[in-house]
């Protein structure tokens, strides 16, 4: 019973501590360089597809990981399996479409960088050669 819970524990003490080495990253075309925490929400919960510049957004995601467990937690305010089924509801319900989602940060770099409007999250470690990192405010 003991194991049950230090399991859990490790899993959210490595997400908090990989709370604060993630990067948002951009499109070149975004228009914006920082967002505050709302709007960024809204564009991953789909409830904004375009910034305050007019300039269009599409997110994308990891599949999983630390960085996507942080990222889900500390901006989304969800667990990534109510993340997945309240874009199921969205889908269900004709509302959006599920989001791209990418299996590395590599992955999402490379997509981010040739996708028109795209706005993903990497690890604070990885390259953001050909995207525009974005201030969370």
């Amino acid at each position: 019973m003991k194991r049950l819970f230090i399991i859990p524990l490790a899993v959210a003490i490595g997400a908090i501590a990989y709370g604060g080495d993630i990067k948002v990253i951009a499109n070149a075309s975004v228009g914006v360089s920082s967002m505050g925490a709302e709007e960024l929400k809204g564009v991953f919960l789909a409830t904004k597809t375009s910034l305050r510049d007019g300039s269009h957004v599409e997110p994308v995601l990891e599949k999983s990981g630390a960085v996507h467990e942080a990222f889900v937690k500390e901006y989304l305010g969800k667990t990534d399996a109510a993340l997945q089924t309240y874009y199921r509801s969205l889908v269900f319900t004709g509302k959006a479409s599920m989001p791209k989602a990418l299996g590395s940060d590599a992955e999402v770099m490379a997509y981010v960088a040739k996708t028109r409007g795209a706005v993903g999250y990497v690890s604070s470690g990885s390259s953001t050669a050909g995207v525009k990192v974005i201030e969370v405010q």
